[in-house]
């Protein structure tokens, strides 16, 4: 498979979205964003889903300019309308308000409405990382997730992002969906021609879906959706992610007297495209405020290595713990460069050719 250096990528993708118009400085958070994806072995959210942000800004339902609101704005916490600009600029913004708000207050949440897709949640938590606290996000997403016993498309795949600092080389830092796959990875599925797996999506009578190229067309249509984790049925769990999947959505909308469900659909009564409206939320804890940080950091390690050190179940290489394999995966991306499939090519080459981009020798 062709590789392609992460410097000569995030060059393009800096290059791609000034050429839309978004302003170079906030062009470099978007491609930040997108590469520490592709650093991290998440495949769905890099430079894959660049075409995605570019489709959306030339159909004009995402703005290249990004105008922030502060609808309120007290102590620890606020409030902000996106105004659908930019999803990785709001974010970069709003975790560092946060960040801000909790050297001086302890925590800081900030949680924002009329948003739009702002890449893999872990980048914003490894912001409080770095700062030494705890940081968590949640964001609502496009309906496509059925709730347990149910067949509408009614959730979006929204993800619970936790990450903290520990001793040891990496943090705990757990990023997931709280469905079985997120959508960016049946996305991911059709540029490889591959099917879905079973247990992944159900039909209109509930049963497995497996064509990849036709779910993403029904998931639209709702036609089809997506499980929730746990799958379809109480005795495997599926009322948890589904009840987990609610606490995100109103995390996401509640608090913002944002939209959610079926309100982020992306169309409007007449079928036309409208923005997303997504909702986030953002909160640091600054642990300083709680313990020592040596303290803090020792504890956590240690909870991460004694889990690592318990027993493996035959068959298996090791116990890993969340952020362990993106922290090696970041090493081998950087030395042997990103993976680029035929299809995700293409779509380079149309940016290339349409923005009349001459970096990149594809």
């Amino acid at each position: 498979m062709l590789r392609i250096s992460v410097e000569k990528l995030h060059e393009f993708m800096v290059e791609v979205f000034t050429r839309l118009d978004v302003p170079l400085d906030e062009a470099k958070i978007c491609a930040d964003v997108l590469i520490e994806s592709d650093l991290r072995g998440i495949e769905s959210h890099g430079i894959g889903r660049c075409k995605m942000y570019y489709d959306r800004i030339k159909a004009g339902i995402q703005f290249p300019i990004t105008k922030i609101d502060i609808i309120r704005d007290k102590y620890a916490t606020a409030v902000w309308d996106g105004n659908h600009g930019m999803g990785h600029v709001i974010s970069h913004r709003a975790m560092q308000t946060a960040i801000d708000k909790a050297k001086h207050y302890g925590i800081g949440c900030v949680v924002v409405r009329n948003s739009t897709h702002y890449g893999i949640a872990g980048y914003y938590a490894s912001m409080a990382i770095k700062e030494d606290m705890i940081g968590i996000t949640f964001t609502n997403a496009r309906p496509s997730i059925a709730p347990t016993n149910g067949l509408d498309p009614m959730l979006g795949t929204n993800p619970i992002c936790f990450g903290a600092p520990s001793n040891l080389e990496f943090p705990f830092l757990f990023d997931g969906a709280t469905s079985i796959s997120q959508r960016g990875k049946i996305e991911v599925l059709d540029r490889e021609g591959k099917e879905t797996p079973i247990g992944w999506a159900i039909d209109r009578e509930g049963k497995p879906f497996t064509d990849t190229k036709q779910l993403l067309i029904d998931l639209i249509s709702k036609q089809a959706a997506m499980l929730p984790i746990g799958g379809a049925d109480e005795e495997t769990g599926s009322h948890k992610g589904y009840s987990l999947g609610v606490m995100v959505e109103i995390l996401s909308a509640a608090l913002q007297n944002g939209s959610y469900l079926q309100g982020l659909h992306g169309f409007d009564e007449a079928g036309n495209k409208i923005p997303y409206k997504l909702g986030h939320f953002f909160l640091t804890i600054n642990i300083d405020f709680f313990t020592e940080i040596d303290d803090f950091k020792k504890i956590t390690g240690d909870i991460m290595q004694t889990l690592q050190n318990s027993t493996v179940a035959p068959g298996k290489d090791k116990i890993w713990i969340a952020g362990e394999k993106e922290y090696y995966m970041d090493k081998e991306v950087r030395a042997q460069g990103v993976p680029i499939t035929p299809a995700l090519l293409n779509n380079l080459k149309v940016m290339k050719k349409e923005l009349g981009i001459e970096l990149l020798d594809i």
